[in-house]
């Protein structure tokens, strides 16, 4: 694990889910390493009425009904589609469902304008189909083929921005549950007991290419919300930002403060995007929770790098202004009204950490402009 930038889910949770594992006496659909129960308590954590010997630490935050539909789809083998805002959480909720139920869950296609029916299906190996011709040997599986081909579940990330000719592909992966091989004289690999796929669509791409009615037939549906609760997301931030220190050894404690600062911005910038009239008055950022994680980031970093390794307001404002300021004049224009309408009233009334969030974003954006 220390030779990864990141670890998959499986491998940085390998302890506990061989834990979950030796304990789970639940029933377990098809070929799945844990029954529901435990994927859902893997998922969103343990508590003290479930009795546990150790306690299981909460992974994704949102509301229970989300994960409990999510796992019931998998497990009547219907393709799962979780379709939400960018920074909701749907890829890493479907990166732990998958290592839940199936210790794997590296087996992605990555949507893309680019992404052709040979991603989901199968390859050759050119330089083998020249020297000796097409043979099993010769093919390249997709990772979509080799989840069919384990039984385990197969990950289709931004489902919307693939051509109409992928997604025809993929309605008769779902349907049908095999791939004819013509070039091998019409082989055919069948899905085997406990394939399913999971698939993410951003609600923020509709209309870039619209799912067809046959293909979200084969889809249960689970629409992912933006975290408005600010004690959820909060949390989210939190959980994050260990992870982040964990990884690069840092020891350093976020102030409360700071954090509330944080989420405080956000918040009136979403309200006040909310509240414009056209595009020109929005941020281009979704200001989703995800950016204020890659914010906290940036600013501890730097404070570790170029600062005395305390974070500070100021280093915090040049951190979100440098991250949300993408167009330019457009952009920088928002953020000055905010800095000088609502950061400039909070700071008179609430000095401190806000007086200095409000200098560090006026120096940050005086530098941008």
């Amino acid at each position: 694990m220390n030779d990864m930038l990141r670890a998959p889910a499986e491998v940085k949770y390998a302890e506990e889910l061989d834990w979950l594992e030796s304990i789970d006496t639940g029933p377990k659909p098809f070929s799945w390493r844990l029954s529901p129960k435990m994927v859902r308590l893997f998922v969103l954590g343990s508590e003290r009425a479930d009795g546990l010997d150790r306690p299981v630490a909460q992974k994704w935050f949102g509301d229970r009904s989300f994960v409990e539909r999510s796992i019931v789809t998998l497990a009547s083998d219907r393709g799962l589609l979780l379709i939400g805002d960018p920074g909701t959480g749907k890829s890493w909720l479907a990166e732990l469902l998958s290592a839940a139920i199936s210790r794997n869950s590296t087996l992605v296609v990555q949507g893309t304008a680019g992404t052709t029916e040979d991603h989901i299906k199968y390859s050759w190996n050119v330089s083998m189909v020249i020297a000796k011709g097409q043979s099993p040997e010769s093919l390249i599986p997709s990772p979509i083929m080799t989840a069919m081909q384990r039984g385990v579940v197969g990950r289709f990330e931004e489902l919307t921005r693939t051509t109409s000719d992928v997604q025809d592909a993929l309605i008769s992966i779902l349907s049908e549950k095999y791939v004819s091989i013509p070039e091998l004289k019409d082989e055919t690999v069948f899905a085997q007991p406990g394939f399913s796929i999971i698939a993410t669509a951003n609600s923020r791409d509709r209309g870039v290419n619209d799912l067809s009615s046959a293909l979200k037939r084969r889809f249960n549906f689970v629409r992912i919300p933006v975290v408005t609760n600010k004690k959820s997301e909060a949390e989210i931030v939190r959980f994050r930002t260990v992870e982040l220190l964990r990884r690069h050894e840092i020891e350093l404690d976020v102030p409360p403060t700071l954090l509330d600062i944080l989420l405080q911005s956000f918040a009136d910038l979403r309200a006040a995007a909310a509240s414009a009239t056209s595009d020109d008055e929005k941020l281009e950022s979704s200001l989703s929770t995800a950016e204020q994680i890659g914010v906290l980031e940036d600013a501890i970093l730097h404070s570790q790098f170029f600062g005395d390794r305390s974070l500070r307001a100021e280093t915090l404002a040049g951190s979100l202004v440098g991250s949300l300021a993408r167009r330019t004049p457009e952009d920088l224009a928002i953020l000055n009204r905010y800095w000088h309408g609502t950061v400039e009233q909070r700071s008179k009334e609430k000095p401190g950490d806000w007086t200095g969030f409000l200098e560090g974003g006026r120096e940050a954006i005086a530098t941008l402009s």
